[in-house]
């Protein structure tokens, strides 16, 4: 059997980028939430907040070593798997990713070594500005990975000549298109992911009676930013969904499986895309809503993929199918977040068992959302690299055989298999000890009194308070 170097190709990426996106899913919120933590402490003097916030620095230094080491990977795919992209392409993209190097990935790593081993080193207003510039720097690093990715997407003020494209104006290149919308829904996506692994800690700490205060004030806060960031991100998702109608209208044909155009459209709840007669099967819809949702207008004209060439169509069946367990996803968080209003109305919110077993549940969610969130928007732009105008197939290095990625992807394979196996064991250990038991140092440093046992210092009371 010959193998297809295309295909293993596009595994391989999937399989290391699905891996990767996991750990900028979590570092970028949880470095803005040890900001604000850190704030918290500073401007309160309240040293629960600093037990919280040593608590997850420990788990954010794993996560963000795990980050690096998959991400190194990226890169070194372009030159051996797609080499023709990466010609094609060198002139635009290769100075966003030098960007993201040379500013976010570097502010990054320096302040995180304040972070990690400044507390007693520096001033407590240094540490808190080193936790600010960790944050930032992962907020940097998302806006030039995300001004790439969306360049791909719809690019714009380039010039293409022989093959090649060329950078005619910078800002339409960075501020292209799609960006704004694609780097606000994946940032508060990132945000919402994080927010809800910390409530699922903080409900586990809560439910075996350990840390309680602390456990109390993660749930409560991360609950009431998630009122904020859930509803945020629903409305941010309809934003990109008006602009991917306007600029990658067979996208949005396929992750609605839509194939005829049509005025007044229904909306596909569930179906059995059948792309070889171009029809579907098993379905159910909403008559209009389709037009209303995706244009914002009852009467609207939903572009069908029937409007295309065959050879110019998205596979249709895995945007379809990933984007509806994005926005499933989406909606069981938003009952999750409505259900802790009930709740602390009641005054119950730390003891309903129901509710702190179903925060750990969901906890993981966020992750599955975003790799159907980027599984949909990936799909949906085959077959090119650079939508409408370099395919995928054309972006494959010439001299690679199915054989050579095949050992490649096998090794990765193992290597993944091992890596974050053995991150996440080490990031469990850290919430099974909970936040005081290694954070003896940072009580003396707050009570100003080293070298006095932790539980001799007066605890913080209210644990069952928001």
């Amino acid at each position: 059997m010959e193998l297809d170097p295309l295909l293993l190709s596009r595994l391989q990426f999937a399989w290391v980028i699905a891996w990767h996106i996991l750990l900028p899913a979590f570092t970028v919120g949880l470095a803005s939430y040890i900001a604000v933590l850190e704030g918290l402490n500073f401007f309160t003097g309240r040293d629960i907040y600093l037990r919280i916030s040593s608590f997850w620095i420990k788990i954010f230094s794993v996560s963000f070593g795990m980050g690096v080491v998959s991400g190194i990977v990226m890169p070194f795919q372009f030159g051996t798997n797609w080499s023709r992209y990466s010609d094609a392409t060198a002139n635009v993209l290769s100075p966003l990713f030098a960007y993201e190097g040379l500013t976010a990935f570097f502010l990054e790593a320096a302040f995180l070594g304040v972070l990690l081993f400044g507390r007693k080193l520096v001033p407590r207003w240094a540490h808190f500005v080193a936790a600010l510039m960790v944050a930032f720097g992962t907020l940097l690093s998302s806006f030039w990975i995300l001004s790439a990715n969306s360049w791909m997407q719809t690019p714009a003020g380039y010039d293409l000549i022989d093959g090649r494209f060329f950078p005619r104006n910078w800002m339409e290149i960075v501020f292209n298109p799609s960006f704004p919308y694609r780097l606000g829904h994946t940032v508060v996506g990132f945000y919402v992911t994080t927010a809800f692994v910390v409530v699922g800690v903080a409900a586990w700490l809560i439910r075996r009676g350990r840390f309680v205060a602390e456990g109390s004030r993660m749930l409560s806060m991360t609950l009431w930013l998630l009122t904020v960031l859930v509803p945020a991100q629903i409305l941010l998702g309809d934003l990109h969904g008006l602009n991917t109608l306007h600029y990658q209208p067979a996208k949005l044909a396929a992750i609605e499986a839509h194939w005829d155009t049509e005025s007044r459209a229904p909306l596909n709840l569930f179906a059995i895309p059948d792309e070889e007669n171009e029809t579907n099967r098993y379905v159910i819809q909403v008559p209009l809503l389709g037009s209303l949702i995706l244009a914002h207008d009852i009467n609207g004209e939903i572009r069908g993929l029937k409007d295309f060439p065959r050879d110019q169509r998205p596979p249709v069946a895995i945007p379809f199918f990933s984007f509806r367990i994005m926005v499933g996803i989406g909606v069981l968080m938003l009952v999750m977040v409505a259900a802790s209003w009930w709740l602390r109305w009641k005054g119950t919110l730390f003891t309903t068992g129901w509710y702190l077993t179903a925060c750990q549940w969901i906890a993981p969610l966020g992750f599955v959302a975003v790799l159907a969130g980027w599984t949909t928007t990936e799909v949906g732009r085959q077959p090119w690299t650079v939508y409408g105008l370099l395919r995928t197939a054309d972006s494959v290095s010439p001299s690679l055989t199915g054989t050579d990625v095949l050992i490649s992807l096998a090794g990765y394979m193992v290597a993944y298999l091992v890596i974050f196996p053995a991150g996440l064991f080490i990031m469990a250990r850290f919430v099974r000890k909970g936040p005081d038991e290694a954070d003896d140092e940072i009580e003396e440093i707050e009570s100003g009194r080293p070298g006095l046992p932790v539980r001799a210092l007066p605890r913080e009371e209210g644990a069952n308070r928001s």
